[in-house]
């Protein structure tokens, strides 16, 4: 396991906090890609691609620094990292559904400047994610038992930092000129379910932000 010092953006069942859009939320490789991650078309009701929020600065909690930013998990070894802290049951259910190989968006979240930073991969499926048994971590669930455990967590990869940056302020402009226009983001859950930390992607929504990255800022 990775060291522990790395904690997701911690969700909660009640008493959510602001995202960086204003909404509610309920906030947690050796081997780059070269060019776009290709990803082939999903199946209907089965995601194939996701995004993921994580909180790229300094922020303390109970003693813990909670700060796991793309540059983070580019640093550990094999640069990957288990993907713990998600305490909120929708998020826990996407995690539930992803599959060995499948690529996601790191997206810094809670931040001067919230979006997306670059491509990780999944590289194990859904287990038990070890922090909410234990006391000193601050995701501990003492309502959770080991025998009946009630959140999971996934392994992620870094893949590749994006090609630039691309803030949530660009997503917000496309996906408003979208749902006029009936284009890619008009239903992108970073707007539709802003409260979730992970959340699935269509590969239409995926494709066209990879395609951001070879176009200047809106």
């Amino acid at each position: 396991m990775p060291p522990k010092k790395r904690s997701k953006v911690s969700e909660k069942t009640t008493k959510p906090g602001k995202d960086e859009d204003g909404s509610q939320e309920a906030a947690g490789s050796k081997r780059k890609a070269n060019g776009a991650t290709k990803v082939k078309p999903k199946s209907a009701g089965s995601p194939e691609c996701w995004l993921m929020k994580s909180e790229p600065e300094s922020r303390f909690e109970n003693g813990i620094d909670m700060k796991f930013g793309i540059e983070d998990l580019k640093a550990l070894p094999d640069q990957t990292s288990c993907w713990d802290g998600v305490r909120n049951y929708q998020a826990r259910n996407f995690m539930r559904q992803m599959k060995e190989g499948q690529v996601a968006f790191f997206y810094h979240s809670n931040c001067k400047e919230p979006g997306i930073a670059g491509v990780m991969k999944i590289v194990k499926e859904a287990y038990v994610d070890h922090t909410q048994f234990d006391k000193k971590d601050v995701h501990f669930d003492a309502s959770s038992k080991r025998d009946n455990p009630k959140w999971s967590m996934v392994d992620v990869q870094y893949q590749r930092m994006m090609k630039r940056f691309i803030p949530l302020s660009e997503l917000k402009k496309y996906h408003l000129q979208h749902r006029a226009k009936e284009g890619p983001l008009k239903d992108m859950a970073l707007f539709t379910r802003a409260r979730l930390s992970v959340q699935p992607l269509t590969t239409e929504e995926f494709d066209f932000i990879l395609s951001l990255e070879d176009e200047k800022p809106l």
